[in-house]
């Protein structure tokens, strides 16, 4: 019988400031080796390797594709990059981006769950959103051990929240209470029932693995739906899990959404359409006007005026958008908003 090796935590919004309360403290000699995934941007390099080992006692590191996992070690998942982890070892990829991430902290938490089982101890901390529901609910169905930061003293607690939504968590802790809880759950043996890696564990896996040789269409995790993806337009498969109430949804080419992440995507494209269409307006009233002013220089005024009166009315949409993008960012801001309540209700 094993101990509880495996630490995986999610953080987002405000995230860097609480991994390093809760690294700093965290033994030297603690006995699990501990992955870590925050949300950062892809065209910048992360400094938080740096920053954490200048807080702690564990050394920090980007792990490289295929390295061997060691107790007492993080591993903080590289920019642009999924962190997945396998039976003694990590691999490092650029697969498809989960709920509009990469690294994104379900793909780290299910790949946790399916090698490791009830060895896991999965922490999702302060962020927006809920990236890290669908994670937790594969380490909790392996046998695994769930800890939530405590809504109340999370700097965003949209993640918390929608964990403590559709499960119940073994350890609900403010932020400077889970260092000495991971430390204590490390020093004792994983006794839950652990209960083998389910049809969809295994396909989502493969997903993230870039693993498409192995999957049909057959083999798709849940059921076409009427969506289509926000990153490649392809057809959206519906993902229940297992009566969770928790739906969400995967393309044939990998990228996956819960409905929070769904509708925020969908509430970006809405606003970049809209741009798209202001822009496409105003050029085209521009070349009416210049095509009006080309006609009156070869006398064509009755051209000239077709072409003037087609300059208005494209002015006037201009216009109209113009006031609907600028006056209205509030509504823009309140879709986008009501996008993150849909899970943290």
């Amino acid at each position: 019988m094993s101990n509880h090796a495996i630490n995986v935590i999610g953080a987002s919004l405000g995230g860097v400031e609480a991994l390093q309360e809760l690294t700093a403290g965290l033994p030297k000699d603690l006995p699990a080796a501990v992955f870590v995934v925050l949300h950062v941007s892809a065209q910048a390099p992360s400094l938080l390797r740096q920053i954490l080992n200048r807080c702690g006692a564990l050394k920090a590191v980007h792990p490289k594709d295929g390295e061997a996992i060691q107790a007492g070690r993080i591993y903080v998942a590289p920019p642009d990059n999924h962190l997945i982890v396998e039976n003694g070892y990590m691999r490092v990829l650029r697969g498809p981006k989960e709920n509009r991430h990469r690294p994104a902290i379900d793909v780290l938490f299910r790949s946790a769950a399916r090698a490791y089982g009830n060895q896991v101890v999965g922490v999702v901390l302060t962020g927006s959103l809920d990236d890290g529901t669908v994670g937790m609910l594969a380490v909790k169905k392996r046998g695994g051990i769930c800890v939530v930061q405590d809504p109340e003293s999370a700097f965003c607690p949209d993640m918390p929240k929608s964990v403590l939504r559709y499960l119940k968590p073994d350890y609900t802790l403010p932020l400077p209470e889970i260092a000495p809880a991971l430390e204590l759950i490390a020093q004792t043996k994983a006794t839950a029932p652990e209960s083998p890696v389910s049809k969809e564990m295994e396909q989502e896996s493969r997903v993230a693995e870039m693993d498409m040789n192995r999957m049909s269409d057959d083999d798709k995790p849940g059921k076409p739906s009427a969506f289509a993806c926000p990153d490649c337009h392809g057809v959206l498969w519906e993902i229940d899990d297992d009566g969770q109430d928790f739906v969400r949804y995967r393309c044939r080419v990998g990228h996956a959404y819960t409905a929070a992440s769904f509708a925020a995507a969908h509430s970006e494209h809405l606003e970049n359409s809209m741009w798209a269409a202001l822009r496409a307006l105003e050029e085209s009233a521009s070349l009416a006007r210049r095509m009006a002013d080309k006609a009156k220089e070869k006398d064509r005024l009755a051209s000239a005026a077709r072409f003037e009166e087609h300059a208005m009315i494209k002015e006037r949409q201009a216009s109209l958008m113009r006031t609907v993008l600028l006056e209205n960012e509030q509504l823009i801001s309140d879709m986008y908003s009501a996008t993150s309540k849909l899970n943290v209700a």
